[in-house]
């Protein structure tokens, strides 16, 4: 099986050059699956509807969110309505939507998209993600009752990250991070078959703050205060970041990962 799993898309430009690409990313890498980080695709914070609506349409088949997953309100009702968009796997019970999504192919094959949120400097009330993600892995187990597990692991910590990554390691088919924006030259296939990167990178403008306008942020960190409220994605040029994964349709692990830059 061929995966693309992109990045976080951090604003409007960034997610109009990705939907324009994407038929360039299809004659690339023939993916059988395309998996997409919007949860920064509204203006930088959150994700609506209408932009869900759009990147399925393009061709997206799971779209994965993070921190900023209720930025945009709709989203509480919305990700009921859409199981294709996945939000974090260890929110408190009662939160709207689930933390991963059952794709059947048309060869039907089943891969299973999920996504975790680590703790470490996230500053928000989580359910351990490892013992969370242990039970659904009890359910769903790799090369037998699915095809392939791909995980978006959303943190902070490099060291969290890293180890999530070998804790997991020979059970899923591919863990990879997000929520940084900074894409680590660390990709491998861990030693259980699992492919892994700490971080596959934002897709955004790189002459910026982790994709943000440079000014305000900068002036936040030298002043102690921002002079604007919010931060605005910057929008020049755009760099897409993801990696390439495939995997052997027998175990579900990795026998490949490529991470790219667009």
């Amino acid at each position: 099986m061929k995966v693309i799993f992109i990045g976080d898309i951090v604003g409007k430009e960034a997610r109009e050059v990705f939907i324009k690409k994407i038929p360039f990313i299809k004659t690339q890498y023939e993916p059988d699956v395309i998996i997409v980080n919007a949860e920064n695709a509204a203006a930088g914070y959150g994700l609506t509807k209408k932009i869900a609506v759009q990147l399925i349409d393009a061709g997206v088949d799971s779209i994965t969110l993070g921190n900023h997953a209720w930025d945009q309100k709709e989203m509480l009702s919305y990700i009921e309505e859409c199981p294709k968009i996945v939000r974090a796997l260890n929110y408190p019970s009662g939160v709207p939507g689930k933390g991963y999504y059952e794709l059947i192919l048309p060869n039907d094959k089943k891969i299973i998209i999920m996504q975790v949120m680590l703790r470490l400097f996230m500053n928000l009330s989580l359910d351990d993600p490892f013992s969370v993600t242990k039970k659904l892995l009890q359910k769903e187990k790799l090369g037998s009752t699915c095809s392939a597990i791909i995980v978006d692991m959303h943190g902070e910590a490099t060291s969290e990250k890293n180890a999530f990554g070998h804790y997991f390691d020979g059970q899923v088919s591919a863990i990879l991070g997000t929520h940084t924006h900074i894409p680590t030259a660390d990709s491998k296939i861990l030693n259980g078959g699992t492919a892994y990167q700490t971080d596959v990178g934002m897709t955004g403008d790189y002459n910026s703050v982790i994709g943000m306008d440079k000014e305000n942020p900068i002036h936040g960190f030298v002043k102690g205060y921002r002079y604007e409220g919010r931060f605005f994605p910057a929008g020049n040029k755009v760099t897409i970041c993801g990696a390439f994964i495939e995997t052997d349709d027998n175990t579900g692990l990795s026998s490949k990962i490529v991470p790219f830059q667009i």
